[in-house]
């Protein structure tokens, strides 16, 4: 998880989603400035880390938060401080 947030365009796109929780790829697309594929690229290994979910609406998929694995890391990385 920690690998996943150490690029500074996952973590723009964390950011992204708290304030846009349920966008698809294309919403990401127009508020960073790098292609489409990238950014699906970078949304595969947020996803295989756990940090975010998504489900497949039609063509699209609709990306959030994945709270509970959030809400575990908190707390291995409380434990730690």
């Amino acid at each position: 998880m920690f690998k996943a947030l150490g690029n500074p365009i996952r973590f723009e796109i964390m950011k992204f989603l708290v304030v846009r929780p349920g966008c698809i790829t294309g919403d990401i697309v127009e508020f960073l400035p790098i292609a489409q594929a990238t950014v699906s690229q970078h949304l595969k290994v947020l996803r295989e880390a756990g940090w975010i979910s998504g489900v497949t609406e039609g063509p699209a998929v609709c990306y959030w938060l994945n709270e509970e694995n959030i809400a575990w890391f908190k707390a291995r990385v409380g434990d730690i401080f």
